[in-house]
């Protein structure tokens, strides 16, 4: 447990500190944050915030990943590595599309297929390393069949299929955080909460291994390397928590498109390596509602020739629009995260329950 806490205060410090002077170099350079104008007139106050805080969230757990197993003398792990390799690696495609935004003063940053273009090579790559690199046991870092608390045999996939499914996950992840992350501290505490919850999961699934508990019994977890991605998943969690000091309602800094794509893609790969990629729908059942309430606007809008189901979508401009105030969606956006956080640790821990 130890490289497990220093990890997590690691990052936390890293991002508490590391924030603010951020805030004062994006400042400096006058790289502040675009609202736009359909929006909520609320936000025009946010003009010109900095943005691009993912950049302190990816350096933060990296140093305090690295950090921690240099004074535990321990070696990083495949799965951990790949993870972190997705997480910075959509980072950097996060990045160029916030510089290109702040750079050329428009709303339109990267252009969409060559931002699909980024985020697909990063996830190929990151779907068929994590099928190679076998453990004394066969086990690789990802599986190729798909999982909900635990691979679901019957659902084997084809290599071509794993890649699609793994992209599609890292797609719905990241627009899911990114979605989220138009109110101050909505997304970084709900990030707190999923990889908090992630971090739990991995320690019991190490508790639990087949590899490292012979009393395991048979409802034991096929996961490699399950501790180190719980260092892994506390230092995502340390790391917004200590962004959110300076992220919460009134925000000195935005994360950004370089944070909400890495947080997301991040996401995606815990639910992947730790076999619980339908389980994240539950987990992060507020990411979920915030994705469907534009793909229904869309589809309303379409169907009716005009017409909106919501004032505006994503759902929580809906309710900004209906002069709530803002701290007040937070709130209770928080709490809808928290409910569903603690539903799916629930059903994870109760299927065990049930097997034993």
């Amino acid at each position: 447990m130890k490289a497990i806490v220093i990890a997590g205060g690691l990052a936390l410090l890293a991002t508490l500190l590391g924030t603010r002077l951020a805030i004062l170099v994006l400042v400096r350079k006058g790289y502040g944050q675009l609202i736009r104008d359909d929006g909520p007139t609320s936000h025009h106050v946010k003009r010109g915030t900095p943005t691009m805080g993912g950049l302190v969230i990816i350096t933060a757990v990296l140093f305090a990943y690295f950090g921690s197993h240099l004074i535990t003398f321990t070696a990083p792990s495949v799965s951990a590595v790949l993870i972190l390799f997705l997480f910075t690696g959509l980072g950097v495609v996060g990045f160029l599309d916030d510089y290109i935004k702040i750079s050329k003063q428009r709303s339109l940053g990267l252009r969409s297929k060559a931002k699909i273009a980024g985020q697909s090579i990063v996830a190929i790559v990151f779907a068929v390393a994590s099928l190679q690199f076998p453990d004394e046991r066969g086990i690789t870092p990802a599986s190729p069949a798909i999982s909900f608390l635990r691979d679901i045999e019957w659902l084997q996939l084809p290599l071509i299929l794993v890649i699609i499914w793994v992209m599609l996950l890292i797609a719905a992840a990241s627009n899911g955080v990114n979605l989220t992350d138009g109110l101050d501290g909505l997304a970084a505490g709900a990030c707190v909460m999923i990889f908090g919850a992630y971090t739990l999961v991995n320690i019991w699934q190490y508790n639990q291994s087949c590899a490292y508990t012979a009393s395991a019994g048979p409802k034991c977890y096929e996961v490699r390397d399950p501790y180190d991605l719980a260092v892994v998943a506390i230092a995502l969690a340390g790391a917004c928590f200590g962004f959110l000091w300076w992220n919460a309602e009134p925000a000195k800094i935005f994360m950004g498109d370089t944070g909400s794509l890495s947080l997301g893609g991040a996401l995606a790969g815990m639910a992947i390596m730790t076999r619980t990629e339908l389980l994240l729908v539950i987990l992060g059942g507020l990411l979920v509602i915030e994705v469907m309430s534009v793909i229904l606007q869309v589809g309303f809008f379409k169907l009716t020739r005009g017409k909106r189901l919501f004032k505006m979508s994503p759902i929580h401009h809906h309710f900004e629009l209906l002069n709530w105030a803002q701290v007040t969606i937070v709130m209770r956006f928080w709490i809808i995260a928290g409910l569903c956080v603690a539903a799916g640790l629930g059903i994870f821990y109760a299927e065990w329950v049930a097997g034993t």
